[in-house]
């Protein structure tokens, strides 16, 4: 027997399930698969009460509607022509209130938006407004409620429906097709009887006796339901013979087949070949594994040669480290070497001295020691300044900042004066007023009393390198330039400017009546009433980088490590200190009845004391770790800053 599926097959419909709510067997009459129009609005939304065209139990849901419809319809007709074109024909009329607004069918997937409406997802999710409010269109959460209750409609199985034939020659069309829509669906009176609840056709239809199946055997026999394949396979023509993957050519009927297993060569060797087949298997299946085991011993592989690359580059780093560290090593103790040189160099000039009899006895009262260490500061030192009256330092930094440090009681930072924008370079004091220089080319002029800064004045148009006051007045050193400023409260008003210099002006000093700046192997003297220069010492070792003025001498700092003695009478040049390694970047006095001594501070981080008697090295100082750059002196202290971002302090 053989049979066709769609609308062409016939077959004897099976009796109903019983004992099931989610069935129901379905008695069709001639007037079966009408369909209902309606409107998806609430009765009381003042819309025309429905109207069915045609009774029936079978109502296939499409809804027609008016023309100010028809273009949302449209709007979204791509929308409806993507979703699954599988049948849906309902058995009874659904509750307007569970169909979308927005495709005019029941709900698919229904979701809650903004608004408080439920439209199907895909409705939501492809339109920009809701059609009752106008408001903007954003899913929220899922209508489980809403989905439950489809859920419990009872629909005709797909295989009980076939597609709705358009009528001919203009008359109008069924009512379960939509105009000019393909797609519609009607109860197929030869089709599966039963209804079943949406939620469970999944289950239905998978074993459907109408479900439409192909033969086994050959896929050119004709198209079969699974209620009549049985009958099928006992008439088929197309039967194979179970060897024919080992190559046996067989093809019958079932009577044939019979007789044709009793000769066939294959069948007396079912046996082993069975076992061969399962052999082969368990290779393929071994196989398999050994893949896997290969795949696994990869990824490891490769697992362990990352590993190995970490290894290595951890272990080139640490010989770098080690490296880096051998080197310094080397440099420090190559360092320490040279210190230990410069001490030995100098024990042996003072002994030679001593031999001579030229050194006068030796007072061991006159050794000055490192008495302590002001930290505080995040950048080289560059220059200190005592207030003697209130027993304060102040240090200038690369760190753009002033630090007030108390040398009497707390040894402590004060405070920290902030307000320059460049580093620091040059100190002043005057008065109860702080001046300050900076390479922000500005002076920043400071109240000691209470520590705030009370004037700025844009003093050059480069870095302001050096500063120093006397009778009134203050003058600050620059790029081929010192102006001189009247001291009026605290205002600073430019008196004149000193010309006719040929470098930076790196130290200035007053002393007495004379001004003393030193510039590129060059020292001019000013007289500070006049403003005028009265006499010019010429040096050699290349800048001068400090000056420091003695009753009897004039001494100098130089770029080259130089640093020279001139008698200040008779402004002869009477001697060159050597000893230092490094450019001699500042000097300070301290004078007694008894003796005057000198000292130097050099980029070979080292001081060195001096004894103006008779111009020898008295004494090397060696506990910065990096290149001194200030000295201040108070009350027989010593006060050195350095490039270790330290201020140290020395007494005898």
């Amino acid at each position: 027997m053989e049979a066709s599926f769609g609308p062409t097959f016939s077959a004897v419909a099976p009796g109903a399930k019983e004992g099931s709510s989610s069935y129901k067997q379905h008695r069709r009459t001639p007037s079966s698969s009408s369909t209902l129009n309606y409107s998806p609005r609430d009765d009381d939304d003042g819309m025309p009460p429905i109207t069915p065209r045609r009774s029936d139990s079978a109502i296939s849901i499409r809804s027609l509607h008016s023309e100010s419809n028809m273009s949302l319809r449209s709007t979204f007709s791509l929308h409806e022509e993507e979703e699954d074109t599988e049948p849906q024909v309902f058995a009874e009329q659904p509750s307007v209130k569970l169909c979308c607004q927005l495709c005019c069918n029941v709900f698919k997937d229904p979701v809650i938006t903004t608004c408080g409406h439920t439209f199907c997802r895909r409705c939501a999710l492809t339109s920009d407004k809701c059609p009752v409010d106008a408001a903007k269109l954003t899913v929220v959460v899922n209508n489980i409620a809403v989905a439950e209750q489809i859920g419990e409609l009872f629909i005709h199985c797909k295989y009980g429906c076939r597609a709705a034939a358009s009528t001919a020659g203009g008359a109008a069309a069924s009512p379960s097709i939509v105009a000019g829509k393909p797609g519609a669906y009607e109860v197929d009176p030869l089709g599966c009887p039963f209804t079943i609840k949406l939620s469970t056709r999944k289950e239905h239809e998978a074993s459907c006796d109408y479900r439409p199946v192909r033969c086994p055997n050959n896929p050119s026999c004709p198209p079969l339901l699974t209620m009549n394949l049985e009958a099928h396979l006992k008439e088929c023509e197309h039967i194979k013979c179970p060897h024919s993957k080992y190559g046996c050519t067989f093809i019958g009927n079932q009577d044939t087949y019979e007789t044709h297993l009793e000769v066939c060569k294959f069948e007396g060797l079912k046996e082993f070949l069975q076992q061969t087949d399962d052999r082969f298997h368990e290779m393929q299946l071994t196989l398999a594994q050994k893949d896997q085991d290969i795949a696994f011993l990869r990824s490891m592989l490769g697992k362990l040669s990352e590993k190995l690359d970490q290894l290595e580059k951890n272990l080139e780093l640490k010989f770098d480290v080690l490296d880096e560290n051998q080197s310094k090593l080397s440099e420090d103790l190559m360092e320490f070497r040279r210190d230990a040189s410069m001490l030995n160099d100098e024990l042996s000039h003072i002994n030679a001295r001593l031999n001579m009899g030229i050194l006068g006895s030796y007072d061991p009262q006159q050794i000055f020691k490192c008495k302590g260490t002001f930290v505080g500061h995040q950048g080289p030192v560059w220059c200190l300044c005592v207030y003697s009256t209130g027993d304060l330092l102040f240090s200038g930094s690369s760190d753009k900042t002033i630090k007030v440090w108390d040398t009497c009681t707390t040894y402590k930072c004060q405070k920290t004066l902030e307000g320059h924008d460049g580093i620091v370079l040059a100190l002043c004091i005057q008065g109860n007023r702080l001046y300050s220089g900076s390479a922000d080319c500005t002076i920043i002029v400071w109240d000691i009393q209470t520590l705030q800064k009370v004037n700025t004045i844009r003093a050059h148009d480069n870095p302001v390198c050096t500063l120093v006051s006397s009778h009134n007045m203050l003058f600050s050193g620059s790029l081929k330039a010192i102006k001189v400023w009247d001291i009026v409260v605290t205002e600073l008003k430019l008196k004149k400017e000193l010309t006719g210099l040929n470098h930076w002006v790196r130290a200035l000093v007053a002393s007495q009546n004379h001004l003393y700046s030193g510039s590129y192997q060059t020292i001019k003297i000013w007289d500070i009433r006049s403003l005028e220069c009265v006499h010019v010492l010429q040096t050699s070792g290349g800048s001068v980088y400090s000056i420091a003025v003695t009753n009897h001498h004039i001494v100098c700092g130089t770029y080259e490590n130089l640093i020279h003695v001139w008698d200040i009478e008779s402004k002869e040049q009477v001697r060159t200190l050597t000893g230092h390694v490094g450019t001699v970047y500042a000097l300070a006095v301290i004078s007694t009845p008894d003796q005057t001594k000198v000292f130097s501070a050099s980029y070979d981080r080292s001081l060195r004391v001096w004894s103006m008697d008779n111009m020898i090295c008295t004494q090397t100082l060696l506990r910065h770790q990096g290149s001194v750059t200030a000295l201040a002196v108070s009350r027989g202290r010593l006060f050195s800053g350095a490039v270790d971002s330290t201020v140290k302090v020395w007494t005898c």
